[in-house]
């Protein structure tokens, strides 16, 4: 008699212990930033950090905003049309200049101009190179006027993200796109990366503290981030339903069927 009752309160503690662990997410796979490092088995993933300011190469169907200052105030209405004065709002849509397939801008007196395979400064040179038989003392102000990446699978936000500047880290951007979800595996982030000679996919580990010396750091506009969910999500185990319940149940159930 003894025996069975003491059986029967193991059973229920380790039912206990089940219930209240069946419906956890290891937390080494959740929290950002872990020092891995020290860990016996770690391996180096990342490249070594190069500069990070101006690395992003034009695309076609980005949009560029570009203003033209001259000492010529007749010159200056010639390349941006539909002011009189330079104090004119300088976000009019006059100004933005979409990019073609062919990496071109039609320029207004110049013609076209061909942007391919240029960062932002470099375009900057080139338009200007493009004025000087017009304006040698051009100053230009040319900046992306729709930087923005997607963002997909597990985030709390889906879909084009408005970037607000041309380069954001890896952790910005997930902020911005609403956080990983709780299945979303926070350890394999695929990034697709479009260049001028195709695109290229790589993987981060967002709970690696090692990404933020490395190359890997820095999102660019046309990026596409997909996080992944956990098998849990794919068995149909989502937010609203978690190991939890169905471990609770099952408890439930085998606790009443030994004492009963």
């Amino acid at each position: 008699m003894l025996y069975s009752i003491m059986k029967k309160t193991v059973l229920a503690l380790l039912l206990i212990v089940l219930m209240l662990t069946g419906g956890c997410v290891p937390q080494r796979h959740t929290v950002y930033m872990q020092d891995q490092a020290s860990d016996s088995d770690y391996e180096e993933r990342y490249g070594k950090p190069e500069t990070v300011t101006n690395r992003y190469r034009l695309q076609p169907n980005d949009a560029l905003f570009i203003r033209i200052r001259t000492a010529n105030p007749q010159l200056g209405e010639y390349f941006n049309p539909g002011t009189g004065t330079s104090s004119q709002a300088s976000t009019s849509p006059l100004f933005t200049y979409p990019i073609d397939d062919d990496y071109n801008i039609d320029f207004p007196f110049v013609g076209k101009i061909n942007l391919k395979g240029c960062t932002r400064r470099d375009a900057k040179d080139r338009v200007k190179e493009a004025l000087e038989p017009y304006a040698r003392d051009a100053q230009v102000t040319l900046r992306l006027s729709n930087p923005t990446f997607t963002a997909i699978g597990e985030t709390g936000s889906r879909g084009k993200i408005d970037m607000g500047k041309e380069q954001v880290t890896i952790y910005e951007a997930v902020a911005m796109a609403g956080d990983v979800r709780t299945f979303g595996v926070r350890r394999e982030v695929k990034i697709v990366r479009p260049t001028p000679e195709g695109s290229y996919s790589y993987y981060v580990d967002l709970t690696d503290d090692q990404i933020i010396d490395s190359d890997h750091y820095w999102i660019y506009p046309n990026d596409l981030i997909y996080v992944r969910p956990m098998r849990a999500k794919q068995w149909g185990i989502g937010e609203s339903f978690s190991f939890g319940i169905l471990t609770s149940a099952i408890a439930v159930y085998l606790t009443i069927k030994s004492l009963f």
